[in-house]
Formats: structure tokens, C-alpha cells, sequence
């Protein structure tokens, strides 16, 4: 009966350490995507652009380039001899 108990403790030593390291991994993949928003903010703002306003932006410039080409297909001959 001991020997059950010692292989119950390893096993639950196993999966406690293989917990513990997903959780540091966890851990070290939040602090990296937490840098990558710092960044990504800090370039939006150099770019003076605010995250809640992005959306809005976005469709904004969509709108406009879909009227550069609109007014490129019109300006360029379709019928060159």
C-alpha cells in the first residue's frame, strides 16, 4: 500500500510541475503581448490616431480609396486604337 501512495505523489508531482510550467509560460506570453500593445499603442499615437477611433479611420480610408480608383478607371482610356 505504501508504494501506491509514493506513486501517487509522483504523479501528482508531475502534474503540479507540468502546471506550474504552463502557467510560467502563460505568464511569459502575457507580459509579451502586454509589450506588443504598449508598442502598438505608443505607434498609434505617433501616428496621432486613437484605438477607439481606428474603425472609423479604417472605413474612412477604404471610402477614399475606393474613390482614387474609382476616379483612376475613369481618368484612363478603355478604348486605345
Amino acid at each position: 500500500m505504501p508504494q501506491n501512495y509514493e506513486e501517487q505523489l509522483r504523479a501528482l508531482e508531475g502534474r503540479y510541475n507540468d502546471a506550474k510550467s504552463k502557467k510560467e509560460r502563460a505568464q511569459w506570453r502575457l507580459d509579451q503581448l502586454e509589450a506588443e500593445e504598449r508598442e502598438l499603442l505608443k505607434e498609434l499615437e505617433a501616428l496621432g490616431l486613437k484605438p477607439e477611433e481606428l474603425e472609423t479611420t479604417i472605413k474612412k480610408l477604404e471610402g477614399e480609396i475606393e474613390q482614387l480608383l474609382q476616379r483612376a478607371d475613369e481618368l484612363i482610356p478603355k478604348d486605345l486604337p
